[in-house]
């Protein structure tokens, strides 16, 4: 159990921040307008009976959450304060967490999101996540694809109009009406007998996509509506 577990004040600050939070992401989204690519290939896949294990940089991580909503989808949150009140807003919007980070209890969080997708249940990662570096994918999701035999479904968000934080990501926040653009890729699945060499190969071949998935929204965005 984490320190900050200790202080009912932070245990009330973590839910008082995600009661606030869902609200704010919510108002925001109800706003936005889309644009979309791919949605098929998502759709393809829960109508074969597998799950996706969706997978997104994390600086496009409040738009995919309001775009994503309401589907069961289970994501890893950190064990520490700021994954609380985090996992606190996504639930509301209708998610499941399994509490690790690729820093601490990862294995107990990809070991639940295992049993997860075996209960019929979708998965996401924000695959540079959670400190980075930015764009280098980790290979969480293609480790999970391998164990679980379900495929990898990479997609890109971007916003016609927004700000960009100062963090190590730049979070990109949608300006209020912005159109958002969202392309999503072919799935690829990973073999259950996929050595090391080839975890990494599929590692950097999801990069490449997440790439050219950013340079489709881009180009979405430029259209005419």
């Amino acid at each position: 159990m984490t320190d900050w577990r200790a202080s009912r004040l932070k245990r009330v600050q973590a839910k008082l921040i995600s009661i606030v939070g869902y609200r704010l992401v919510a108002l925001l989204g109800s706003t936005l307008r889309w644009k979309s690519d791919g949605v098929d290939h998502y759709d393809r896949v829960v109508g074969s009976g597998r799950q996706p294990i969706m997978a997104f940089w994390h600086g496009r991580i409040l738009s995919a959450t309001y775009y994503f909503r309401r589907r069961g989808i289970v994501v890893i949150t950190s064990e520490n304060f700021d994954g609380e009140w985090i996992a606190g807003i996504i639930e509301r919007f209708g998610y499941g967490t399994a509490r690790g980070s690729t820093s601490r209890g990862a294995r107990r969080a990809l070991l639940q999101l295992t049993r997860d997708m075996a209960a019929g249940r979708p998965a996401a990662f924000t695959v540079d996540g959670p400190r980075g570096p930015a764009r280098i994918a980790q290979p969480g999701a293609v480790w999970l694809a391998k164990a679980t035999g379900n495929p990898v479904v990479p997609f890109h968000i971007e916003a016609d109009r927004s700000w960009s934080m100062n963090s190590w990501d730049r979070t990109q926040i949608p300006k209020p009406f912005a159109t958002i653009a969202i392309a999503i890729g072919e799935p690829f699945d990973v073999p259950r007998d996929a050595d090391a060499a080839a975890i990494d190969r599929a590692r950097r071949s999801l990069e490449e996509r997440l790439q050219a998935l950013e340079t489709r929204a881009n180009a979405m965005l430029d259209q005419p509506r």
